[in-house]
């Protein structure tokens, strides 16, 4: 069913128990039999009745869900909720009886609370409302788990039994409760991989330039805090460090062992790590999914095995992990030099460019919290990494280089929760999107990179330079309050060119002070002293490139005691240095630059662009929270039993019919205008008279659907003899007789809202204004599902041809609230709807008044890969 997370970040693995599982059920039986009591339609037990007997051994798998917790070969735990009849009609009720049972080496670790998530999920699923279970009352451990997964306990006693009740259904407080859950062991599961207190190191290696010794290397300069065993079958030490020839021959224990032997070796090393009882994985070693099929599923039953027995995994195919915490010094990757201590997280897929990165970020001086370069990000991902940094006081800034996003729905949850309070820079390989260029455009690929790293308040940036510019800006400058820029400098052509960057990053030029080429430190600092104190500036941009040589540090010195203090940016092109320059920083106790310290850029438009992007951040920092609002008038049961038995005749999936699409969309309050499918004239005069004149005809199948020149439409039919001539021209145009009379729209500004599987993003709503040219130019603004108030606002406004739905000199302005209604509604259905592949309204007329869909077409289908279903599953 799916891999989940304990509290204490162990894997464990969840499996369904089949009702025929007779010795699984007899056991979880026995097991709650010492702790609760029984469930009382669980199984034919002398005591119940024959009616109780026929109801327990017919009971389907809606009513009746047993799941157990895998660790290796043992089961540690079983959950179990059956649904219970109805007192009066003997019907199936909307409550279900649930129990569980932890064995007791396993109690502690949230294996309980994450039962009762996954039972409640399928119970929900299944159209039950309501949990109720009756416990013992000294098993204080089973009431508290109730109270503590966030549900509105309600509790009677009954002697020493007490009998609780409570609902299941997913509202914000709860799954506040289960996301704050999934952050504290997800992020625990991490810290368990970067805080180490011993390393193995499998395929230490004394021969220099092969993977085994460097890393070894690394380890052992960077001073790790904790005992490292090289793991060698031939010699008895590497680099002076007493080796062992396998893990089980190791007398300590091994909290992380980094795999540095070819994947030809793997499974018996992992074998030797099982019997170890390692926590974490990291495998450098190549020859994986990336080399084709067989590798992947290498990799797979690699991954597998690993969480089957609790470990996380980092690669294969990794660089490695590191963390300049001085309490762990840890350096396990295959980069020699390794930035100084700094309060700046960092991910990266790619392990070549990884070296790269970590030595362009010591060179700018750019201080790391933690490093880790994931590879073929098999197990451990960028989600997980977001997680443990939202969490880490050590992190303040958060840089991400993703060739892909794994599960996207995940990334857009947690990112928008991350960045309220550390903000999210990320640079998007174009690898992914060279990977689907058959299948996808990458052009559009680019614009919904843009518009969902936007939604979630992540800084997007082209080149990993930029990356850098903005994360010296970040971690060493506070953020700017508003786009007021001041500019001092002492080349005027520099000046003109700041100013000239700025505003094309949207920011505004209020003060530009040109003191000249032979300004002094003094004239520098008063200069920048009283920018940083005017009202009506909020950052500083400051240029010093002198035209002959100078002592360049009096001019440092006065910098920085200029913006001792500031509240507001600085950053500077200063001598054309990169990064934080020496002379500029601001030293901690330990000598590395802290919080004050200045960036500098080789050129201003470098600069301006960084604090352009920066501002935009803290734009959205200071927005207010937006919620996702649920509508209320809406059929949500009726529609998914639409879908269910569309795909228990068609489990493939398909298009829903016409007819099939406008009921659906109407169970959500998204009506189609109305209309009749006709194959005769007289049966399109009928429809035309019961929907009442003037209508519309329509020819039917996909050709004809929103033609520019109109030619598959009759609009305006106002009597039966246009009507009967309408649908004979366009059964003759299509070839069929089927023919839709359609009763007639308000006329208005025709817009188009889409719902797709991006094959890199996930489900992607977009909006936009209908017509070829926009299509062509594609005009179109992304958001990730599920939408809040706010963000369904901000979609209608996003299109560049968006201010024609604010009128023109020959036309009024649209109803746009009407339109963001529509927008959440729609984001509702596929939200609620995980077997809706594709949507698609086009055209909707928004006039004045409302906004109207005129045609939708909605294809049904399994997912492709498994959605954002709730906290702690992981791919």
């Amino acid at each position: 069913m799916a891999d989940v997370l304990a509290s204490d970040g162990g894997v464990v693995h969840l499996r369904p128990i089949l009702p025929t599982d007779a010795d699984a059920l007899v056991a979880f039986h026995g097991a709650l039999s010492e702790r609760t009591r029984y469930l009382r339609y669980f199984g034919p037990y002398p005591h119940m009745s024959d009616k109780d007997v026929e109801r327990s051994t017919n009971v389907d798998h809606r009513n009746r869900v047993a799941l157990v917790a895998i660790l290796g070969d043992a089961i540690i735990a079983i959950g179990l909720y059956e649904r219970l009849p109805d007192e009066k009609t003997g019907n199936w009720s909307n409550s279900a009886e649930v129990a569980f049972v932890v064995a007791d080496s396993h109690q502690g670790r949230g294996l309980g609370s994450i039962l009762l998530e996954h039972l409640a999920g399928a119970a929900a699923e299944n159209g039950i409302e309501t949990f109720v279970a009756e416990v013992l009352a000294e098993n204080r451990g089973m009431v508290t788990v109730f109270k503590e997964a966030g549900y509105q306990v309600r509790r009677s006693i009954d002697g020493s039994v007490l009998h609780l009740e409570f609902a299941i259904d997913p509202s914000e407080a709860l799954l506040s409760v289960r996301n704050s859950r999934e952050l504290a062991s997800e992020a625990r599961s991490v810290r368990n991989l970067l805080s180490p207190k011993s390393i193995a190191l499998i395929g230490a290696s004394t021969t220099k330039g092969k993977v085994g010794n460097a890393v070894l290397s690394n380890i052992l300069n960077a001073e790790f805090m904790g005992p490292v065993f090289p793991v060698n079958a031939v010699h008895r030490s590497v680099r002076g460090v007493r080796a062992y020839a396998t893990v089980r021959d190791i007398p300590d224990d091994v909290d992380l062992a980094i795999v540095a032997v070819p994947a030809g070796e793997i499974e018996a090393v992992f074998d030797d790590c099982l019997a170890k009882g390692v926590k974490g994985l990291i495998v450098l070693s190549a020859g994986f999914a990336e080399t084709g099929t067989d590798g992947f599923d290498a990799e797979r039953r690699l991954v597998r095995d690993a969480r089957g027995h609790g470990m996380r995994l980092v690669g294969p195919n990794a660089l490695g992990v590191a963390n300049t915490d001085p309490q762990v010094a840890l350096n396990a990757t295959l980069a020699s030099e390794l930035p100084a201590r700094g309060r700046v997280g960092f991910f990266c897929q790619s392990g070549p460019l990884g070296a790269a990165i970590l030595g362009e970020a010591a060179k700018r001086r750019l201080g790391l919290s933690t490093f880790v370069s994931a590879g073929n990000r098999a197990d451990v991902s960028g989600n997980d990494l977001l997680q443990y940094w939202d969490s880490d006081a050590d992190t303040d800034v958060v840089l991400l280089y993703l060739e892909s996003f794994g599960n996207p729905r995940k990334f857009s949850r947690i990112a928008r929760r991350v960045a309220r309070n550390k903000p999210i820079v990320a640079v998007r390989s174009g690898l992914s999107a060279a990977r689907n260029r058959a299948t996808h455009d990458q052009a559009v690929d680019g614009s919904i990179a843009a518009d969902l790293f936007s939604q979630a308040g992540v800084i997007q940036v082209e080149t990993i330079s930029e990356l850098f510019d903005c994360a010296v800006l970040l971690g060493y400058q506070p953020l700017p309050r508003g786009p007021r820029v001041a500019i001092v400098c002492n080349s005027t052509a520099l000046g003109w060119l700041a100013g000239g960057a700025a505003e094309s990053e949207g920011l505004q030029v209020g003060e530009q002070v040109d003191l000249g080429p032979g300004a002094s430190p003094d004239e520098f600092a008063a200069a920048i002293r009283t920018a940083i104190e005017s009202r009506d500036v909020d950052a500083v941009i400051a240029i010093f490139v002198p035209p002959i040589a100078v002592p360049t540090r009096p001019f440092a010195e006065a910098f920085r005691h200029a913006t001792s203090g500031a509240a507001k940016p600085v950053l500077t092109t200063f001598f054309g240095e990169e990064g934080i320059p020496k002379a500029l920083e601001v030293a901690g106790p330990d000598g590395t630059p802290v919080a004050g310290s200045i960036p500098s850029y080789p050129d201003p438009e470098r600069a301006a662009r960084a604090l352009g992007r920066v501002w935009r951040y803290s734009q959205w920092r200071e927005r207010p929270i937006s919620n996702v609002r649920r509508p209320q008038d809406i059929a949500g049961e009726h529609a998914a039993q639409l879908v269910a038995s569309r795909l228990a005749t068609e489990p493939s999936g398909r298009w829903l019919t016409d007819l099939e699409a406008a009921e659906l969309l109407a169970c959500y309050g998204i009506p189609v205008v109305e209309f009749r499918e006709v194959t005769t004239e007289d049966e399109a005069v009928a429809a035309a008279e019961e929907l009442g004149y003037p209508v519309a005809a329509k020819a039917t199948g996909e050709m004809w659907r929103s033609r520019p020149d109109l030619r598959g439409v009759r609009l305006d039919l106002s009597g039966p003899k246009s009507v009967i001539r309408g649908y004979h021209d366009l059964a003759a145009v299509s070839g069929q007789p089927l023919v839709h009379v359609q009763r007639m729209a308000t006329r208005g500004v025709g817009c188009v809202v889409r719902v797709q599987d991006d094959p890199s993003f996930g489900s992607v709503v977009s909006f936009g204004l209908s017509g070829p040219i926009l299509d062509l130019l594609g005009d179109r603004a992304y958001r990730a599902l599920p939408l809040t108030e706010d963000e369904a606002v901000a979609l209608v406004e996003a299109p560049r041809a968006a201010p024609l739905l604010s009128g023109t000199a020959t036309s009024e302005a649209v109803n746009k609230e009407a339109l963001a209604e529509v927008l959440q509604r729609i984001s509702a259905l596929c939200d609620d709807l995980a077997d809706v592949r594709e949507l698609s309204c086009e055209p909707i007329l928004a006039s004045g008044r409302r906004a109207e869909i005129l045609y939708a077409r909605v294809r049904i289908g399994p997912p492709p890969n498994r959605e954002d279903l709730g906290p702690r599953r992981l791919r």
